[in-house]
């Protein structure tokens, strides 16, 4: 089935393609001049020193964990509720990914659940700005702090949100960012890695770039490294978006507010319970737009929905899977023992509505109303 409306698309006008046609134009494809321009851009977007741009999330994610010297034997604390890249990357190092439940509201790492979960094999945790939605910064730095445990942001979906004022990938050491084309802003496939120490930021450059250090030249390798670069059509695609982002952003609540008030019935009558537009303390910076589905409706209702409305060419998506319970961790050490009730509920019910810049209100509510109907079929 065609998508009429789907679930996520890029915002791309003239100016990105005028960016990337000029690089067409020029000899410099790859660690030119256009990375160290948007490195620099990034950086002054979140008033941090220090930037490196990198292929993807993932990669961002992968080389964090090299740079915090996680390896075999050691424990990194992550929410089941996040994208899988969280915990592979943690893998990728031979560590354990310790899975913690999440906040009932935010779906963000519970504060509580992360300090039980603390051993004397913990050696980092990662906060995941879930949704867009800030995690409770405060209790997860101290608690970090007690336990001098490393931590690492990841803003993949939280691109402008802030934490009382303070923008998100700017509390810790380390943060990671991604720009995959149903994000915020996009790059085609792309991240990046925000740091405050310039020595760490050259090494991560040296190990997106198979190891090379400015030192050496082409040929010579320091340290095994990955081919983790970002394209400089990327990164001229990258300038331009970035140089757009608060018009996006402010589309986007927008659109978050159209729904908002187009699903109240729905919430009303108990069938459904929308995301939060505000929470205290907490600008967010909309990913995507995801309701929980009620008990009032008939068991595994969620996936008929979802069925339903992609039938009638509604792109629609479960957000998100609990990593704990996917076939790739299936036997991992510890998996069995987890105790996540908030993230098995929560990812039951969840279905994300189509969401970006451009979406229409004459879209939106041909959405809730599919939605409303489907609902229907479903009430006991």
């Amino acid at each position: 089935m065609t998508q009429r409306i789907p679930l996520s698309a890029p915002d791309i006008t003239g100016a990105e393609i005028a960016a990337v046609t000029a690089v067409l134009n020029t000899n410099s494809l790859s660690l030119g001049p256009k990375l160290e321009e948007f490195e620099n851009t990034f950086a002054a977007y979140h008033h941090m020193p220090c930037a490196v741009a990198v292929s993807s999330g993932t990669a961002a994610l992968h080389l964090a964990m090299i740079a915090l010297g996680i390896s075999e034997n050691d424990e990194v604390i992550v929410p089941s509720f996040t994208f899988i890249a969280v915990a592979n990357a943690v893998r990728y190092q031979r560590a354990t990914p310790i899975f913690v439940d999440i906040d009932p509201v935010t779906l963000n790492l519970d504060p509580v659940q992360v300090e039980a979960a603390v051993t004397t094999r913990t050696r980092a945790v990662i906060i995941v700005h879930t949704f867009g939605v800030p995690a409770e910064m405060d209790a997860l730095m101290n608690l970090a702090r007690r336990h001098n445990l490393a931590v690492v942001e990841d803003a993949c979906e939280a691109i402008g949100a802030s934490y009382r004022g303070q923008t998100v990938g700017t509390f810790a050491d380390i943060s990671v960012f991604a720009f995959y084309p149903n994000k915020q802003m996009t790059t085609g496939e792309g991240g990046a890695i925000l740091a405050r120490d310039t020595k760490l930021a050259d090494r991560i450059r040296a190990l997106r770039n198979q190891g090379r250090h400015l030192s050496g030249d082409w040929l010579q390798h320091t340290e095994l490294g990955y081919n983790y670069r970002l394209s400089e059509l990327a990164c001229a695609l990258g300038i331009v978006q970035l140089s757009r982002l608060p018009s996006m952003l402010s589309s986007r609540a927008q659109v978050a507010a159209i729904y908002h008030d187009l699903l109240s019935p729905l919430e009303t009558a108990g069938f459904l319970r929308r995301p939060p537009l505000c929470l205290p303390f907490r600008n967010v910076s909309w990913f995507v737009y995801v309701v929980q589905l009620c008990d009032r409706l008939h068991t595994n209702a969620r996936d008929r929905i979802q069925h339903i409305l992609q039938m009638q060419g509604i792109g629609c998506a479960r957000y998100f899977a609990p990593i704990h319970l996917q076939p790739a961790y299936a036997g991992f050490p510890g998996v069995e023992q987890a105790n996540l009730p908030v993230t098995v509920d929560v990812a039951q019910r969840t279905l994300a509505l189509p969401f970006f810049n451009r979406l229409t209100v004459e879209q939106a509510i041909e959405v809730v109303r599919a939605l409303a109907n489907a609902i229907e079929q479903e009430r006991p």
